[in-house]
């Protein structure tokens, strides 16, 4: 949003050549930037935090604001599990192209949090393709209503996961 804010604020028309050059000097820029955000973290699981510009929209409280980012051959998702099943569909990018692109909407799973008192609840959630961690990116969200939502998030401060500890039993391992 912050590089559409001086789009036509001095008042003269733009000519097309500089439109031209303005867009040709961004898409080199995104591209250059593209194998940097790709190869930020090694391959692995890690715990990152879901920021969002919205009260309503955010990652369940069982989870502490967080969620999982899996990076598989450079390439980064970032799971979360939401505060209940109201919010339907996910499109990355802005409400408006949204609805002229369903085939890319982004579809719920089915999460099972347990919260501090021992509670569990069935929630949704949703793998989100990231393309660069610690830098907002647009969300669309579709809630029950049939309206789609533009929403400004942020995958942050991505660390690597904790591994589970083993369940009870007896274990045999070999000493070298």
């Amino acid at each position: 949003a912050g590089s559409l804010t001086g789009c036509g604020a001095s008042g003269a028309p733009a000519s097309s050549a500089a439109s031209s050059e303005a867009a040709a000097s961004s898409a080199v820029s995104e591209a250059a930037s593209e194998p940097a955000a790709e190869a930020a973290l090694p391959d692995g699981v890690y715990t990152a935090d879901f920021d969002t510009d919205s009260s309503m929209f955010h990652a369940n409280e069982a989870n502490d604001g967080k969620g999982t980012l899996t990076v598989k051959d450079g390439q980064m998702t970032f799971h979360v599990s939401l505060a209940s099943k109201k919010i339907v569909n996910l499109y990355v990018g802005m409400a408006a192209d949204a609805e002229a692109h369903e085939g890319d909407w982004l579809q719920p799973t089915t999460d099972t949090v347990t919260y501090s008192d021992g509670t569990s609840d069935e929630v949704y959630g949703f793998d989100i393709p990231v393309e660069a961690l610690d830098e907002d990116f647009q969300l669309a969200i579709l809630g029950t209503k049939g309206k789609w939502y533009d929403h400004t998030v942020r995958v942050a401060n991505a660390q690597p996961a904790a591994a589970e500890a083993p369940a009870d039993g007896t274990y045999t391992c070999d000493v070298t």
